[in-house]
């Protein structure tokens, strides 16, 4: 009998064209999973088995704590199915969880926020021990702005202007209730949770932010773009390194 399994995952993206199974491209996160999952309940078709994701990340995004299910036909216990994982995926990828739930449970149905982080480094130095995990500010952005130009972001809006996909056809409302804002060091660390987010929206509003934080964009006119949905008033789209999905609410 088929049981549903919840997974909690962890994996560094440097390496992948993102979460989501593409064809042609075997370096994905699911494409990994989903390899050894067939191996280990014995498939011998190409992607029989359907590991299906909390949201789907960019290439060379990074998560500490993605959440995915899968239904599996399969005696193993949920610590032998965790060993087995670990022991045959590769290096950058970790199987943190593995628990029997709910036939009904659906890792991206049922999600119902997210939390993401989004970091950035500037200084004389180089941060050598984290250079795949940060994003090099050229300078100190003004971090009171950015705050300041957050608050306009705060709550149930169209974020049309802050999606990468232009040609989305679905809503581009979405409820973004945190943003924060903290700096230690020469690190700048930019906390977003909400119930949903698009295409590029966390590093597209990062680089938003962080135009308003160099005196380019004044803050109050983040509200602006926000009203205009017109990707083209917004900043640009922040490079993928410096972002992690950290948590996925249920």
């Amino acid at each position: 009998m088929k049981r549903n399994f919840k997974f909690i995952i962890s994996y560094d993206g440097t390496r992948y064209h993102g979460w989501e199974r593409q064809p042609g491209k075997d370096m994905t996160i699911q494409g990994k999973l989903e390899a050894v999952l067939n191996k280990m309940v014995g498939n011998s078709g190409v992607f029989a088995v359907n590991l299906i994701g909390a949201g789907r990340t960019d290439a060379g995004v990074h998560a500490r704590a993605m959440t995915a299910n899968v239904f599996l036909e399969t005696d193993m216990s949920e610590e032998e199915i965790q060993s087995y994982m670990n022991e045959y995926l590769p290096e950058d990828i970790s199987v943190n969880e593995v628990k029997v739930c709910s036939d009904r449970f659906h890792a991206r149905y049922n999600a119902v926020g997210k939390t993401y982080r989004y970091t950035c480094w500037y200084g004389n130095g180089k941060p050598v021990f984290d250079r795949k995990y940060v994003t090099i500010l050229e300078k100190k952005p003004d971090t009171q702005a950015m705050r300041t130009a957050a608050q306009y972001l705060l709550g149930t809006h169209d974020f049309k202007s802050f999606c990468g996909n232009t040609k989305m056809k679905k809503s581009t409302v979405r409820c973004v209730d945190t943003i924060n804002i903290e700096e230690s060091g020469s690190y700048i660390r930019l906390y977003f949770h909400g119930n949903g987010f698009l295409q590029n929206m966390v590093r597209i509003l990062t680089g938003t932010l962080l135009e308003v934080g160099y005196g380019n964009i004044a803050p109050e006119e983040v509200k602006d773009i926000l009203e205009a949905c017109d990707r083209q008033k917004a900043g640009p789209t922040a490079p993928p390194q410096g972002l992690a999905l950290m948590k996925v609410d249920y």
